[in-house]
């Protein structure tokens, strides 16, 4: 599996658990250990300009996630594939009322775009509840995993 992980800001983040929470929720989604994720931190200057150009909103945002070859879980049978790109932005997260600290909701938010790129939504409430799960259980048995 290829994670390539840039961080164009001047956040200071675990980069090396980001890549292993990557690596986990691909695994645990079921998805061929050949593909390919990039992760892209960035400042919220440039979240605002990717909010604008890709969802027509103003501001920045935590997380955008661009799926590529529209991978589904449990694929991986199917071969590897391209899963997409995840765009983190730390200083607008840290900025929101956390219940955890920074470095957990960076966690979230790694999963939160894996799980975009594979297809999961919460524009509905019954897709938000699953969605919120699967991503809340994906990160406390990333956490057991690591002892």
């Amino acid at each position: 599996m290829a994670i390539e992980l840039s961080n164009e800001s001047n956040a200071t983040c675990e980069e090396t658990d980001l890549l292993s929470i990557a690596a986990f929720a691909i695994s645990e989604m079921g998805i061929h250990p050949d593909s390919d994720l990039s992760i892209t931190i960035v400042n919220e200057d440039r979240m605002s300009e990717l909010h604008v150009e890709w969802m027509d909103l103003e501001g920045p945002t935590d997380v955008l996630s661009f799926p590529m070859d529209e991978l589904l879980p449990h694929s991986a049978a199917d071969g590897p594939g391209i899963i997409g790109d995840i765009v983190l932005c730390p200083d607008f997260a840290a900025k929101e009322p956390l219940k955890h600290s920074l470095a957990d909701e960076l966690s979230i938010l790694t999963i939160h775009g894996i799980l975009h790129c594979l297809g999961f939504d919460h524009a509905e409430k019954a897709e938000e509840i699953e969605m919120f799960a699967l991503q809340d259980r994906i990160l406390a048995d990333w956490k057991v995993a690591q002892g």
